[in-house]
Order: structure tokens, then sequence, then C-alpha cells
């Protein structure tokens, strides 16, 4: 199971990082707290102070065609909202 997915990057998450030192990722729908941690701190190297999840359940969709009436659904995830000790930072972009 690939427990990280992608890392979000938004404006909000920017501010995130930035005031509070967190990050925000992807996860797969069946990890748990303890799994995150620790491939977080795996992958990057740093030390994970908490780590808060969110599920999302996918949102109904329609739109008309010419052949008819669609409808369908975007799919479900689950985000990772990840506290980091002071000191600590993850580079996506690689620039440090």
């Amino acid at each position: 199971m690939e427990i990280l997915k992608k890392p979000v990057l938004t404006e909000k998450v920017t501010l995130l990082t930035d005031k509070l030192n967190q990050y925000v990722f992807l996860v797969d729908l069946k990890a748990n707290k303890i799994q995150i941690k620790d491939a977080i701190e795996k992958m990057y190297g740093v030390s994970v102070n908490s780590v808060n999840t969110m599920r999302y359940e996918g949102k109904r969709k329609a739109r008309g065609t010419r052949r008819g009436f669609v409808t369908g659904r975007t799919p479900r995830f689950k985000k990772a909202v990840i506290s980091l000790a002071s000191g600590d930072t993850i580079d996506f972009y690689g620039n440090e």
C-alpha cells in the first residue's frame, strides 16, 4: 500500500506552512495516523509532532450532453495535515 499519494500545494496550504509549519498530503484511504507519521518521517527525514486526517466523500456531478443527461461522482479521498517540529521543513521544489 502506497501511503502518501501526493502533496497538496495551494495558496491556503502555503499560508499554513509559513505560519504554523504544517504540510498537507493526499493519503491512502486505509492509512491510519501512525502509518502516515512513519511514512513522512522515513521519506523526508523530519520529526512529526501531530497528524490530523480528514475524509472527503465524492461529490455528485451531472451535466447535459447531446445524448442526454450524464451523472457521476468525483472520487473520494483522504487528506492529512502534518505538523512538524520547529526547525524542520520539507522542500518540495529542491531549492535548498
